[in-house]
């Protein structure tokens, strides 16, 4: 999403993290962002259930899995699903690169 069509929500949480950058004193900044990462659990799963909530609502309302999925930024409707399900998206193990033959 280019960051002029960002609701101002976004814009402003992408300004918060930003603005750590700020934050001259290294020790100051390390213990602001501790404490934002030590809350950001309970943050991060308050946001994916009030997602889940408005994709259901909206599917509710009628829409389909495929216009849910295109509204959210061009998911598949499969994804759409997997998210007004409570599913999380595959963790899938990186794939393992030939190391180089050692000297």
């Amino acid at each position: 999403m280019a960051e002029e069509e960002a609701p101002e929500e976004v814009l402003r949480l992408v300004e918060a993290v930003d603005a750590f950058d700020a934050i001259e004193d290294d020790a100051a900044c390390a213990l602001a962002l501790t404490q934002v990462l030590e809350d950001w659990p309970t943050h991060h799963s308050k946001l994916r259930l009030a997602r889940r909530e408005r994709v259901n609502r909206m599917r509710a309302q009628g829409q389909t899995w495929a216009e849910i999925g295109q509204a959210m930024g061009g998911l598949s409707a499969a994804r759409a699903q997997q998210i007004g399900a409570g599913l999380r998206g595959s963790k899938r193990p990186k794939k393992k690169t030939e190391e180089p033959p050692g000297d």
